[in-house]
């Protein structure tokens, strides 16, 4: 009987397992419904921002995340699920790296990114060299001493340095490839100031007119002392040929630009010649142009002997003979100038060209006499034609020469040994007729030529015979002026 009530009691059980499995089956369905329409998902909270920089060369450090799963019936859920993270940031070489963190709920995968840029973030470092003992003038400037550049990137930038001036400070900057820029100052250590530069002499000078101009100059001492005179310049300048106003600037310039200066005026005054006296009596001016050369001595010997003073217009022309200069002069003889070259065409190009010339023999005279003449006769006179190539330098040059005190002669009587005979019987006669037609002559001829000098002795008979003095001209003497034709 007991048997037969156990086997009874077995449905009993199984209905039971059946209700339960499907009160379990309902919650399932149910559970996977709301977890559908729950939708799970993973959220990443990013410590830091998801974009970051690392300067190069720094330890990196990553920052991290937590993640989360967050429903839309449920909301987020309080638990962090785990995270991996894969990729590497590597500090020692600049660029971008991306840091991957992965994460997953519900059987799905999630993961979110972060980028980091390793930036070279330092500038580049300047050393200045600063040589040992090492001074810089006023005069010479600032000699580089050199300077290094380094980057921690980019290595030796010296090459790239740019060096700005700025007075007494030099700015030095380098940029690496990065935009980074690096700068230094250097102040410049000047140990000399800034040099007075004085003029010698008055400022404001008033001088004659002349053949040449010796400017007094100007001096300049730096802060210490030394002498910079060596480096002084002069712009301007003074035509002492022609009367007017000028000015001298003269100046001191450095390495840098600063520039010191000084100022003069000079002016140069016309002289007035003085008053020519007509003489008294019958004179005779013996004049000779275009020596001293190998006839000049015997000329000499002859004047001596009858004790005649004659007037010399002297060249250059030929030098081993210029101490028969020295010897008219000793004698007595006047000393005019005529022409260093006796170069038409040189000589007349121009004004300066002409003074340069009388500028030449003056100081050939100078040399043999100690003295500057104030006697001069134009090369072919002043009514001479060959300068007409220049139009009116004559007018131009007579004018000046008188402006500068200096008294030029013509001639009224010729011997014609220009070109006119080579006879000494010849010459003496143009000369005696031309001397005999007027109270007062300049004879004109030339000591180069020895029939022109066979000549003279029976001239001077002549003169003395017929009552006639011989003179040499002096700056009050008759100019016999001619007229001018250019």
């Amino acid at each position: 009987m007991r048997t037969e009530r156990n086997r009874k009691s077995i449905p009993t059980d199984h209905s039971l397992l059946t209700a339960v499995l499907s009160v379990l089956a309902v919650a399932l369905l149910a559970l996977a419904v709301l977890l559908r329409v729950d939708s799970r998902f993973v959220r990443f909270y990013m410590y830091d921002n998801a974009e970051i920089s690392v300067p190069y060369g720094e330890l990196y450090v990553d920052p991290g995340v937590r993640a989360v799963s967050v429903g839309r019936l449920t909301g987020e859920s309080p638990l962090e699920l785990p995270v991996s993270v894969s990729g590497t940031v590597n500090t020692t070489v600049p660029g971008d790296y991306t840091i991957t963190y992965r994460s997953s709920t519900m059987f799905r995968a999630y993961e979110t990114e972060r980028v980091v840029h390793v930036t070279d973030q330092t500038a580049p470092v300047i050393r200045l060299v600063q040589r040992e003992g090492y001074r810089c003038s006023w005069l010479d400037g600032y000699e580089e001493e050199g300077y290094t550049a380094e980057d921690n990137v980019d290595g030796d930038l010296s090459a790239l340095v740019q060096v700005e001036n700025r007075g007494e400070e030099w700015l030095y900057t380098v940029t690496d490839a990065a935009g980074n820029t690096g700068s230094a100052l250097r102040r410049i250590p000047y140990a000399f100031g800034r040099p007075e530069l004085r003029l010698l002499g008055e400022e404001t000078l008033s001088v004659p007119a002349s053949y040449t101009y010796e400017d007094p100059g100007a001096t300049a001492l730096d802060g210490e002392g030394r002498d910079l005179s060596q480096y002084i310049h002069c712009d301007g300048e003074v035509i002492p040929t022609v009367p007017g106003e000028y000015e001298l600037c003269y100046w001191l310039e450095n390495a840098r630009g600063d520039r010191v200066e000084a100022i003069r005026h000079v002016t140069v005054e016309p002289l007035k010649n003085p008053d020519v006296i007509d003489p008294e009596g019958k004179i005779i001016y013996l004049s000779f142009d275009d020596g001293p050369g190998p006839y000049t001595d015997r000329l000499l010997d002859i004047l001596e002997r009858y004790n005649v003073k004659a007037s010399f217009f002297v060249t250059g022309l030929e030098p081993d003979y210029a101490d028969c200069i020295g010897r008219a002069f000793r004698e007595g003889h006047s000393i005019g100038a005529h022409s260093a070259s006796h170069d038409y065409k040189a000589i007349y190009a121009n004004e300066e060209a002409f003074f340069e010339d009388l500028n030449a023999v003056q100081e050939l005279i100078h040399a043999q006499t100690g003295e500057y003449t104030a006697l001069c006769r134009f090369p072919g006179g002043s009514s001479n034609t060959v300068s007409r190539f220049n139009r009116g330098i004559m007018s131009r040059l007579t004018q000046r020469v008188e402006e500068m005190g200096l008294c030029y002669f013509d001639w009224n009587v010729s011997s014609g040994d220009a070109g006119g005979t080579t006879d000494s019987d010849q010459v003496y006669w143009n000369i005696v007729e031309g001397c005999a037609a007027q109270r007062v002559s300049l004879v004109l001829q030339h000591d180069n030529k020895d029939f022109s000098v066979d000549a003279v002795e029976k001239v001077i008979q002549w003169g003395l015979l017929n009552g006639y003095a011989f003179a040499p001209l002096d700056s009050d003497s008759p100019g016999m002026h001619h007229r001018i034709a250019n």
